[in-house]
């Protein structure tokens, strides 16, 4: 009987031990950047590409970081464009403030901008995704046909899953009928 308790301590200890092993090992690699983001990533360019360049992966993510900032400073900061319920037309007022985005890109050609869809909460999510995606396409559109190359231009669809405003009534639903603009490249 003394036997069979020291061998249940000895499995129990081993347990903890290998356990808290197992732990460390998995953090570990998950601290690693082993994967470079699609953020801090040049297309068809790699992590071991990015050390070459002599940059590491948390480096260039960095000075990714201060161009965006220095795009925020510089004004290259968009006011929203916002849209009635259910619809993904524009606006006169809205084609206003993508009038003054086409001007402010026309200055700054080296600059890609992402147009992020949005929606309210209420739909579901597939019908939320389709929505955003024509009102990211409908702005997008407008600035092609101001004469901003489509190339300069990304479209996403969050649908109502990155609301602006987290209230369940009609001044949140407001805010969050929206198309975001993001400088993504300089």
């Amino acid at each position: 009987m003394k036997r069979f308790f020291v061998a249940l301590i000895v499995f129990t200890i081993a347990g903890f031990v290998l356990w808290g092993c197992s732990k460390s090992a998995v953090k570990q690699t998950s601290e690693q950047p082993s994967v470079q983001s699609e953020a801090t990533a040049k297309p068809g360019e790699s992590s071991d590409q990015a050390k070459k360049a002599g940059m590491s992966a948390p480096q260039k993510s960095m000075e990714q970081q201060s161009k965006k900032e220095a795009a925020a400073e510089s004004g290259m900061q968009f006011a929203d464009v916002h849209f009635d319920f259910d619809k993904y037309n524009l606006k006169e007022g809205e084609r206003m403030s993508l009038n003054k985005i086409a001007e402010r890109l026309k200055k700054n050609e080296s600059y890609t901008i992402k147009i992020e869809g949005n929606c309210d909460e209420r739909g579901t999510t597939e019908y939320n995704l389709a929505l955003g995606n024509r009102r990211a396409n409908a702005a997008m559109n407008y600035l092609v046909n101001l004469g901003i190359k489509k190339e300069r231009i990304k479209t996403v669809s969050y649908g109502k899953e990155k609301p602006l405003d987290p209230g369940h009534d009609e001044a949140a639903w407001a805010k969050n009928r929206r198309d975001h603009f993001v400088v993504i490249k300089m």
